[in-house]
């Protein structure tokens, strides 16, 4: 059987740095690989489908398949995870104590179902009681203007959700005041800037991210990896051939970062944060898998739809391929 000649784009972590320089192969492929930043992964895959095997928007590929227009099957390996409380900017001159205060407030954000949005919403929902409808959100261009939904979508009347004025950004708009926060996967540059009042919601992040975690088990999925779904219905093999290249790429960043002999990651005390990672979320921290995974898929399900994006529940396993759903043991 002659090898599949396939395109793939992602970001160049660590977790598939071995699957993009060859160290990795996928079983009955070779990869034409291109590094790209996410964001141009994303509008390249849900746009024009431009490639064969892609880095996805977790929440973009959860609304499309809702909506029964998914051109990517989702395969569990979930390339970006980040925790989201280091997500919130505030003005810090508008009496804004802590997330209740977020509370009837203008927001903004670079796009209403970004997955980094969706966690965040249901970060203030279901832990300081501030619920989508409660707040009043805007999207554009973080740094540029311009920027919009990179998939359509269509909210119900309750979520008040309206562009930025053209030639406007949302770092602009913050640093002058004309919105309250802002929330964003990227540090606004008015924010690196030091521009006056301008902070963070949670000074201490990081505190507030472990405090989370402790308390709900959950580690936020960002994004997954897609496979055109023409491609998985004519070669039902190539879904689970995927899948266990990028488990053995996972395991060889893990185990690098493991090794302290020499430091394969220019962080100075990168032993000791590893440590402290792993007594906070144990060994496993990086899982992939959707049971492993079950209660983070079902919560964004759950987000998705009580933030308007999606208008029915459906069972996480309904974005991924089937052949990667129950994984052979030896």
């Amino acid at each position: 059987m002659a090898r599949l000649q396939l395109t793939f784009a992602c970001g160049g972590y660590d977790r598939v740095r071995a699957l993009m320089d060859g160290r990795v192969a996928v079983e009955g492929v070779d990869l034409q690989v291109f590094p790209l930043e996410p964001e141009e992964c994303f509008a390249r895959a849900f746009r024009s489908q431009d490639f064969d095997i892609t880095e996805l928007s977790g929440s973009s590929h959860l609304l499309t398949t809702a909506r029964g227009d998914a051109h990517y099957v989702g395969i569990p390996a979930f390339v970006s995870r980040v925790f989201r409380h280091s997500a919130f900017y505030i003005r810090t001159d508008r009496g804004i104590g802590g997330p209740e205060d977020l509370r009837g407030r203008t927001i903004g954000l670079p796009e209403y179902q970004m997955t980094a949005c969706l966690w965040a919403r249901g970060i203030l929902s279901d832990t300081y009681g501030v619920p989508a409808e409660a707040v009043h959100w805007r999207n554009g261009g973080q740094e540029q203007p311009g920027r919009t939904e990179r998939t359509a979508i269509t909210l119900p009347a309750r979520i008040d959700l309206q562009p930025i004025p053209a030639g406007k950004t949302l770092s602009g708009m913050l640093e002058s005041g004309e919105l309250d926060a802002l929330v964003t996967a990227r540090a606004p540059s008015c924010f690196v800037r030091g521009a006056p009042h301008v902070g963070r919601l949670f000074p201490d992040f990081r505190a507030a991210e472990e405090a989370w975690f402790r308390r709900t088990g959950m580690f936020p999925i960002m994004h997954l990896i897609g496979i055109r779904r023409s491609l998985v219905e004519r070669h039902p093999w190539l879904a689970a051939s995927v899948m266990k290249a990028f488990e053995q790429s996972r395991a060889i960043a893990l185990h690098e970062l493991s090794q302290v002999g020499t430091l394969f990651t220019a962080l100075p005390w990168l032993a000791d944060d590893l440590a402290r990672a792993q007594a906070v979320m144990g060994p496993d921290y990086w899982r992939y898998g959707v049971g492993p995974n079950r209660p983070e898929l079902a919560a964004m399900v759950r987000w998705a739809r009580e933030q308007g994006l999606i208008d029915h529940d459906m069972p996480v396993e309904a974005m991924f391929a089937a052949a990667t759903l129950d994984p052979a043991r030896i």
